[in-house]
């Protein structure tokens, strides 16, 4: 899913030359941050959702207040796409599978399940007594329909290719099936059976994660999409959403529906969502959050420092990137141009003089610790800074542009300390190495994704968040079609090689075939990769179940608060 940036709208700036001008322009764009109010339709603050704390320190042992970053896009499971709105929804659904610490798939709202040895069918069995937090039966059936809604495509869904591996999906998403002949099925109440068309190793994480949740048929046939409100949104999860002030936080309360609310030690959570990481900070040493989204970069060495016992660094299945917009000029079918412009890009300096958190530089797309497979590199990963400029300068010249005539480009991305200092680093970069003229354009994150799905950008920042343990997660997000490909990346032999994947029941062969693809996108740099994230939390010590993980989910009702002893 979309990690998401920050929230304070930014003016147009121009970058000077060199690293010099690196520290003069990232000072005068973090002085320019303050200046953005940022987009609040609510009259709440994060502080609002934050008085049961009285004073620094203090806590409230049944509430926890966690940051989530950026405001969600929506709490529609079938619509949303970013993670705070996931890190919302883990808490509100429940699927047929859960995240275990590990970043393993165990059993979620189903206790166990079957199968065939061609693995192509999974028979899943629901725990007994299910509910909705109405209090109406959670039944198979429900399973079925938030499947059947993903792909459907009157529901144009951005995860609606994300289960293309069961039958007949990709058929219905195109258009060509009815939604009801989707391979999903409830032969009873407490009997999901899903049927796929190749073999997905990783299925059980898939089902997880927010798009395959259950849908209340009644509630959302009485409501449409207004389903997803506070008041109206019926979940089967450990939590029920309660209020959502835009611009400031989400409240959930505890469910008493669910199954194992005997097990649920906390009576709310709010979500606060804080744009910035630096103000995250303030908060969070105020006592005014349990544990924060993210550590700002710049006050990392007085955290480490000063808090170590309570900063938590582990690696992270995600990447950020810059994105290239494919659909127009100047960047539709230039190869050239886009191998340039990445060539020049010093990763090892940027993680460790503009980011410095234990990032590792993204020479490739996947990063590492997936499951079964070796990650690809640019075929330039190896050769010296030096050798890497004086190619791109001849790409970029046989690209059409000289000193005299330098390339002039946009670059859209949204404020935070970090994103202004990696952008104003890039474009250095760019400058120093070739004469690109870069216009800065931070905006709002919706107002971003707005722009990028508008195809607004020339060149945008974004980043991917392994949705479950396995190369196919990153590799999908840029096949041809695939709702959330943002750059309109498309290659036939690309969309071939991960076609003849999914088809793979070796699991050698199959991870052969998507090494392959990941080194054909790379070849064509539809995407700039910039670095591995690594998890990066403050949880303050009275916080117990905490686990960091791979995938970087953290379930409310697996925490507590009480006193250190």
């Amino acid at each position: 899913m979309f990690e998401p940036m920050t929230a304070s709208t930014w003016r147009r700036r121009s970058v000077l030359r060199g690293w010099r001008a690196l520290v003069v322009a990232t000072s005068a764009c973090l002085a320019l941050a303050a200046c953005g109010d940022g987009d609040r339709s609510g009259s709440g603050t994060a502080a609002d959702a934050a008085k049961t704390q009285t004073a620094a320190g203090a806590f409230d042992p049944t509430t926890l207040r966690r940051g989530n970053g950026p405001e969600p896009d929506t709490l529609d499971p079938q619509l949303a796409r970013t993670d705070a709105a996931f890190n919302i929804l883990r808490d509100l659904f429940e699927g047929l599978t859960a995240v275990a610490a590990d970043g393993s798939a165990v059993p979620g709202a189903a206790q166990s399940w079957t199968v065939t040895a061609d693995g192509l069918e999974y028979r899943f069995t629901l725990r007994e007594n299910l509910r909705w937090s109405n209090g109406d039966p959670l039944v198979a059936a429900d399973y079925v329909a938030g499947m059947r809604r993903l792909v459907d495509p009157k529901t144009a869904s951005p995860y609606a290719q994300f289960i293309d591996p069961v039958l007949h999906a990709p058929a219905i998403t195109r258009g060509e099936r009815k939604s009801t002949e989707l391979g999903v099925s409830a032969p009873d109440d407490r009997t999901v059976v899903v049927r796929l068309a190749s073999p997905a190793p990783y299925l059980l994480g898939l089902l997880a994660q927010p798009p395959t949740y259950p849908l209340h048929g009644a509630s959302f046939a009485a409501n449409g999409t207004e389903h997803a409100r506070p008041g109206k949104l019926l979940s089967n999860g450990a939590f029920v959403l309660d209020d959502w002030v835009i611009g400031s936080h989400v409240v959930a309360r505890r469910n008493p529906r669910y199954w194992n609310d005997a097990a649920t030690r906390l009576e709310r959570v709010h979500y606060l969502h804080i744009g910035d990481a630096g103000t995250e900070l303030r908060q969070y040493r105020a006592g005014q959050l349990d544990f924060t989204y993210v550590v700002p970069q710049q006050q990392f060495p007085w955290i480490r420092q000063n808090l170590a016992s309570e900063l938590h660094l582990a690696p992270q299945l995600s990447v950020y990137y810059y994105g290239f917009n494919l659909t127009r000029p100047p960047f539709k079918d230039r190869p050239g141009l886009r191998r340039a412009l990445s060539l020049v890009i010093d990763r090892d300096r940027l993680v460790t003089a503009v980011t410095g958190v234990g990032e590792a530089p993204a020479y490739g797309w996947v990063p590492r610790g997936i499951w079964n497979y070796t990650p690809q590199q640019f075929d330039y990963a190896g050769k010296s800074y030096e050798a890497r400029v004086a190619e791109a300068r001849r790409l970029y010249a046989e690209a059409g542009y000289t000193a005299e005539k330098p390339l002039d480009v946009e670059l859209r991305y949204s404020s935070g300390d970090t994103h202004n200092r990696v952008a104003v680093a890039i474009a250095a970069m760019w400058r120093e190495a070739l004469g690109v003229q870069t216009r800065l354009y931070a905006e709002e994150f919706r107002a971003l994704l707005q722009s990028i799905e508008r195809q607004d950008t020339q060149v945008f920042r974004s980043s991917w968040v392994a949705d479950f343990n396995d190369a196919y997660t990153f590799a999908q997000l840029l096949k041809t079609g695939f709702g959330i490909n943002l750059t309109g990346y498309s290659n036939r032999r690309y969309d071939a090689l991960l076609a003849d994947a999914v088809q793979q029941a070796d699991p050698a062969r199959r991870r052969a075939l998507l090494e392959e693809a990941e080194r054909v996108m790379l070849a064509d740099h539809p995407v700039l990769p910039l670095y591995f994230y690594v998890n990066k939390h403050l949880v303050k010590p009275w916080v117990r179940g905490w686990s960091d993980n791979v995938m970087n989910v953290v379930y409310s009702k697996d925490l507590a608060l009480a006193p250190a002893s």
